[in-house]
Parts: C-alpha cells; sequence; structure tokens
C-alpha cells in the first residue's frame, strides 16, 4: 500500500512539471494566457474575472493580436481569440460560410431562441433575414417605429426622470433604460405595451426571466456539454432556472402572436397596424405560395424572442454607457447641448412649438454630433463585446495561422477598440470627434468597427437603433442633468451583453430652457 501512495505521489510530481515546464515555454514563446491540466483556460480567466475584457487586451496586445485557448477538458472549447480586423472580415465576409454559429452555440441558445434569425445557419438563417428585410425596411414599419419610441418616451420615460428629478431620489439608470428598451422593443416589434416603465415601476417578470435564461445560457459555455445536459435531463439546479424563465418568454410571445392572428382572422386585416408581428401574419395570409406553411406559430414565437434579445439588451446596455461617459466628459456634453439647442432655436421661425423635447426624423440627422458620441461610446463600450463563430472546415487565418476544423473562432471587438495600432495612440480616450470631419458624421471600416457585426450578417436594425438611441439621448439630454452618485462603482458585468456590474446610480436633475412651450 505504502508503494502504491509513493507511485501516485511520483506521478503527481511528474505532472506537475510537466505541466510548469509547459507554462514557462508557452509563457516564453507566444506570450499567450496560462493554460491549466483539464482546466484549460478556466483558472486565468476566472483569476481575471472582476476585468475579464481589459485583461483580454492586454492579453491580445501582448501576443500579437491573437492567441490559441482550451477551455475545461471535454468542454469542446478549444480555438483562438483575435482582435485582428483583417481576421475580422476573413470570418464575416471573405470565408464567411466557413465560419457560423455552429451546433456549439446554437444548442446552447437553443432552449430560449429556438430557430430564430439569431441562432441559425445556412438556408433557415437566409430566409428569415430576407423576410426581416422585407418587413423591416419599410416606411411603414420606421414610422411606426418612430411614432412608438416618442410615444413612450413623452407619456413614460420623461414622465417618470420628472418623477425623480423632483424627489431628489438615486435612481439605478441602467435598470430603468432595461425597462425603456424592453417596452419599447416590444412596442415596436409586436405593437404591444408590457408596462414596465409604469411610474410605479412594476415587477418585470418577463423581462427578468430573459435575464435569468442569459446568465443559464451563459454558464453552458463553461462546462462540458455532459454537465449540463444531465442536468437539464433530471431537470434541477440551473437547468431548471433555465426552463422556467425560457417557459416564461415563450408563454409570453406565444400569446402576442396568438392574439394578433386571431385579430387578422376575425377582421381580415390588422388596419392600423405596422410592427413586425403584423407585417409578417399580413405576409403569411398574403396568398404567396408557401408563405401560410412556412409562418407556423413556432416561427412567430422564435422570431419574436430572437427580436427581443437583439433590441432589449444591446441598446440599454449601450444608453447606459453612453450615459456614464457624458457624466464623465462635460464638454462632450456642451457640445451635445449645443447642438440640441440650435436645433431648437432654428424652430422659432416654424409654427411648430419652438421648445418642444420631441424632435423630427429630420432634426435627428442633424444631430452629427450626438450620433458622434454615441458613436464613439459604442466602439469603447460594445454591446456585444465578443463574438464567437464555429469553424467548419480547417483554414489558415490572413496572417497564416491555422484554425482547425470544429474549433471556436472569437474575435473580441472590445480589444479591438483599445489596439493604437488600429485606432491610434488616443484610442483609449472617449473622443467623439474623431468621427467627425468638415461637419459632416465618417464613418468607419465595419471590421475595424464591427460593434453591428458585418458582412452578410451585418445588423439589420442598425439604422433604428441609432435613430431611437438619438431620441432617447436628446430627449433626455435636453430636459435633465444626469449625474453619477459619487463613489458609486462602474465596471463590465461578465454577461453576453455588456452590462453595468451594478448598475448605474445616478440623480437627476432638471435642466433649464429658454422658456416653456406654449
Amino acid at each position: 500500500m505504502r508503494e502504491v501512495v509513493e507511485m501516485l505521489n511520483y506521478a503527481v510530481l511528474v505532472l506537475l512539471c510537466v505541466f510548469i515546464i509547459r507554462a514557462l515555454v508557452r509563457a516564453l514563446t507566444d506570450k499567450g494566457p496560462m493554460h491549466w491540466p483539464v482546466l484549460g483556460i478556466i483558472p486565468t480567466a476566472a483569476f481575471h474575472g472582476d476585468d475579464i475584457y481589459d485583461w483580454l487586451t492586454e492579453t491580445l496586445d501582448r501576443c500579437g493580436g491573437k492567441f490559441a485557448f482550451r477551455g475545461l477538458w471535454m468542454s469542446g472549447v478549444h480555438g483562438v481569440v483575435t482582435s485582428d480586423p483583417s481576421d475580422v472580415e476573413c470570418i464575416l465576409k471573405t470565408r464567411f460560410h466557413n465560419y457560423v454559429k455552429g451546433k456549439f452555440y446554437t444548442q446552447r441558445f437553443y432552449d430560449l431562441l429556438g430557430d430564430g434569425i439569431f441562432n441559425t445557419d445556412g438556408e433557415k438563417w437566409k430566409e428569415q433575414r430576407q423576410i426581416a428585410t422585407r418587413a423591416m425596411n419599410s416606411n411603414r414599419f420606421l414610422s411606426h417605429a418612430f411614432q412608438a419610441t416618442e410615444d413612450l418616451l413623452r407619456k413614460k420615460m420623461l414622465p417618470l426622470l420628472d418623477h425623480f428629478a423632483n424627489s431628489g431620489e438615486a435612481v439605478d439608470l441602467q435598470g430603468v433604460l432595461l425597462r425603456l428598451t424592453f417596452d419599447m422593443t416590444c412596442r415596436t416589434g409586436f405593437d404591444a405595451d408590457p408596462g414596465y416603465l409604469d411610474l410605479n415601476l412594476p415587477d418585470a417578470p418577463v423581462a427578468k426571466a430573459f435575464e435569468d435564461a442569459n446568465l443559464v445560457i451563459q454558464y453552458r459555455f463553461l462546462v462540458p456539454p455532459l454537465i449540463w445536459k444531465l442536468m437539464k435531463f433530471l431537470g434541477v439546479g440551473s437547468e431548471r432556472r433555465l426552463k422556467d424563465a425560457a417557459g416564461l418568454a415563450h408563454e409570453f410571445a406565444e400569446k402576442i402572436a396568438t392574439d394578433r392572428t386571431n385579430e387578422y382572422k376575425k377582421l381580415g386585416e390588422l388596419k392600423g397596424r405596422d410592427d413586425i408581428l403584423s407585417r409578417l401574419i399580413e405576409i403569411k395570409y398574403s396568398g404567396e405560395e408557401g408563405m401560410e406553411d412556412k409562418f407556423s406559430a413556432k416561427y412567430f414565437q422564435d422570431f419574436m424572442l430572437s427580436f427581443v434579445v437583439a433590441g432589449r439588451d444591446t441598446t440599454s446596455a449601450s444608453l447606459s454607457w453612453f450615459f456614464w461617459l457624458i457624466h464623465k466628459h462635460p464638454v462632450v456634453e456642451n457640445r451635445i447641448l449645443c447642438e440640441i439647442n440650435q436645433i431648437i432655436k432654428d424652430r422659432e421661425f416654424q409654427e411648430e412649438c419652438p421648445y418642444s423635447t420631441e424632435f423630427t426624423v429630420n432634426e435627428l440627422e442633424k444631430m452629427v454630433y450626438l450620433q458622434a458620441a454615441l458613436s464613439e461610446s459604442l466602439r469603447l463600450y460594445p454591446a456585444i463585446p465578443v463574438n464567437l463563430k464555429e469553424v467548419q472546415q480547417d483554414d489558415v487565418l490572413p496572417d497564416g495561422t491555422p484554425i482547425a476544423k470544429g474549433s471556436q473562432m472569437i474575435f473580441c471587438v472590445y480589444a479591438t477598440a483599445r489596439d493604437e495600432e488600429i485606432w491610434g495612440k488616443d484610442c483609449r480616450e472617449f473622443r467623439p470627434e474623431r468621427w467627425i470631419k468638415d461637419g459632416k458624421f465618417v464613418r468607419e471600416n465595419e471590421f475595424k468597427y464591427a460593434v453591428f457585426n458585418a458582412g452578410p450578417r451585418l445588423c439589420l436594425g442598425k439604422k433604428l437603433a441609432y435613430m431611437q438611441m438619438k431620441m432617447v439621448a436628446a430627449s433626455i439630454l435636453s430636459k435633465y442633468s444626469i449625474k453619477v452618485v459619487e463613489g458609486h462603482p462602474v465596471v463590465p458585468k461578465l454577461t453576453i451583453s455588456l452590462y453595468m456590474k451594478h448598475g448605474l446610480l445616478t440623480t437627476i436633475r432638471h435642466r433649464s430652457i429658454p422658456k416653456p412651450c406654449q
């Protein structure tokens, strides 16, 4: 027995020596993160859990823009992380068909998103994108989205901020923005009002269900499939929470879709409804060949859930970081206010109320500096800081790095924004002026600035997102001064969307305007 123990001790010592030697060799050769036996990169990443994105940025910078990684043994996690725009172009455009969502991604999201547009590849994705493009690019929908957003701001968001300004009570602005964007997404996409932005800030069970589901799905990416699949089969732990959360989200979408379909069958039309869901139902019963069979109840449900995830999470996170950056940079805030005030001043020669904080589409388009500030905020704090693709066939990246079939290709947009060779010496500074030339907004290379994805999967809602963010920012900043509570910690949270870990605790103050609206 003693000999067996000694042999085991010797074996452990040998393995430890091998690990130390491999770690030293790796550190001296590719300067990548330390990988542990069995656990892979997990302990190293966990050690930097509170600053994971800055750690990724520093590691990528040290490694020349990319490094290989390996996750937990048997988890199926292995591949390459990059921040190089040439790699991003290869992944998202040049060899688009070789870098897909893949089973590694879609299996983990399936219980929430099903076969929705953000969880499919190939023909399923192509068909949904064509239909979504048809629905979202119509003037009817864009006009509806503008009016729905304006109504929410005027009737709910601004009165709510009035309440906090009058009471002097501190408020988590990120939480309020999450409520706004959930209601905004549902009003825009489905012509439905969950009422989560009401003055009494009611419980928001469906919105919370999406948050709970995303947290569990994130956990699925960290553990071997055998573990979470067994937990799902047994209905225990985090998988039980996912089942309950996804079930609530599915019921929410199913009820809206069923009621709207019944409305169409009863009336024979959806008069006065210009949202995407109503448009899809009209297409279903338009008589076009194959459409009625294609648009099943599950199709509507999956499409709606993808729309909520895309619209609610990304917009609220982006606006939260924007307001924080504006607080930290009063000079930028003043320039935005000057731009807004000039637009209001120009109304004096028009019939409409000159000091209204409701802005027209044309007025929003004139807010060049505001768009630059929003773009700069998105550059530094992208709503989706990292993106993952699965490699279909062995490939070689533009710099000669081999990438094997079945591995994951991760590009870190957060790190790209902090690369001096890509964005210059001032890359870590919040400087909206980098987006303006000769008084006009200038766009950047989409692979250098992949915050809205790029290539064939370029975000369909990019134009809508900018319009809504500008509406929210201009309406709020023209009426209120937003100040972050002194000492409140603001750091990124390790989630799929780039939320603030502790929210954004702020005080709201009325901002004086030249004179009241008559």
